[in-house]
């Protein structure tokens, strides 16, 4: 194993990425999906900042945080840092059976996203993925609590129900 910090390397890694991405001219933002914040918050470093802030594209961050009890004094503070480097914060969760499968759980998903500077932008329906089928839940239950969350926040705080189909180029709305 070498001697290097390895976040140092990956930094370097991003850096050539992003440099390459910055020759085509039609790439005007540079988004990137991500639990690392969430779950290792201490992952945005000040060069990780630094790199982000640098971008000759936008830089946008798609969280993946699926209960506030997920949200700690540590993802706040790499939120605030990330916000201040002009990075657009967002958010998409799945909806997990026994996990967020009820109203009030949503709802403080979502506005405990919103105090920290992450947009809720996607509540997905589970994949059909192996090893997952004790997490998933029947859409129309999905629908139902979509329905109930829309009636207690504003708009703005209220993600777009989605799911994904093989062969589809985005996202659909269920």
């Amino acid at each position: 194993m070498s001697g290097g910090d390895p976040l140092v390397a990956n930094d370097k890694s991003l850096t050539i990425f992003s440099d390459k991405l910055a020759t085509i001219p039609h790439v005007k933002r540079l988004r990137i999906h991500s639990r690392m914040p969430i779950v290792l918050p201490e992952r945005i470093t000040s060069e990780f900042i630094t790199w982000i802030s640098q971008l000759k594209q936008k830089p946008v961050l798609v969280t993946h945080c699926n209960h506030a009890q997920e949200i700690n004094q540590s993802v706040a503070h790499a939120m605030q840092q990330l916000t201040n480097a002009g990075v657009v914060l967002f958010n998409q969760a799945v909806l997990l059976k026994s996990v967020n499968d009820n109203a009030d759980a949503l709802v403080e998903l979502s506005e405990a996203l919103f105090d920290v500077g992450i947009q809720p932008y996607y509540l997905h329906i589970l994949d059909k993925v192996e090893g997952a089928a004790h997490f998933d839940l029947p859409t129309t239950i999905a629908q139902q609590l979509h329905s109930e969350i829309t009636l207690r926040l504003s708009g703005y705080l209220v993600p777009k129900l989605v799911y994904e189909s093989a062969g589809s180029p985005s996202k659909l709305p269920v």
